[in-house]
């Protein structure tokens, strides 16, 4: 920063610099936070990831039923444009859960409401997170990677590269949630 500002010195604006004020070295100095986390994990999930993936399941589907077979797929530019808004949410959804020092839940009564079956309480999960927070982030990732998938489908306007991206999606949620919320949960 310093030899900027002598280079700015150097090509004649230096009547346009502010001076830097003294700065007390005699105290150690702490950076500012870079980001202010407000959200915990469980609120991305509940309110940014979730929706956001729901809407991107439930855009496409064949549904069989006593009358006829429904294909759901979006057709209109308006359909494209909200799954495509659901895709870039949950992309952009999975680099703040990237962010270091987010917590998975606070201590409000309601966040979560309580482990469900066969899930780890708040503390054991953000234990496990805390100990491999890289790997925690190639989850997210992950996620980025298969939701990339369903948004080149949904621009090229391609149904059948959404519903398959949605598997992919589906996978990657669940690679991170066996992981981390429910290690020994069985499957059958």
């Amino acid at each position: 920063m310093a030899l900027l500002l002598a280079a700015a010195g150097l090509s004649g604006s230096a009547g346009c610099a502010p001076k830097s004020p003294a700065v007390d070295t005699s105290q150690p100095q702490t950076a500012a936070p870079q980001y202010r986390l407000t959200a915990t994990v469980h609120d991305l999930m509940e309110g940014l990831i979730d929706p956001s993936a729901d809407a991107l399941w439930d855009s496409v589907a064949y549904i069989a039923s006593a009358s006829g077979i429904e294909d759901r797929q979006p057709r209109t530019p308006a359909q494209w444009q909200a799954v495509r808004t659901s895709a870039v949410n949950l992309i952009e959804a999975a680099n703040l859960l990237c962010m270091p020092g987010r917590i998975v839940a606070d201590d409000r009564a309601d966040d979560p409401p309580g482990p469900q079956p066969g899930e780890l309480p708040p503390a054991e999960i953000q234990q496990r997170i805390d100990a491999s927070h890289a790997a925690f982030v190639q989850f997210a990732r992950g996620l980025q990677a298969a939701t990339l998938q369903a948004l080149a489908a949904i621009d090229a306007k391609n149904a059948q590269g959404l519903m398959n991206a949605g598997a992919t999606i589906d996978e990657a949620c669940e690679a991170c949630h066996v992981t981390y919320w429910y290690p020994n949960q069985r499957r059958p």
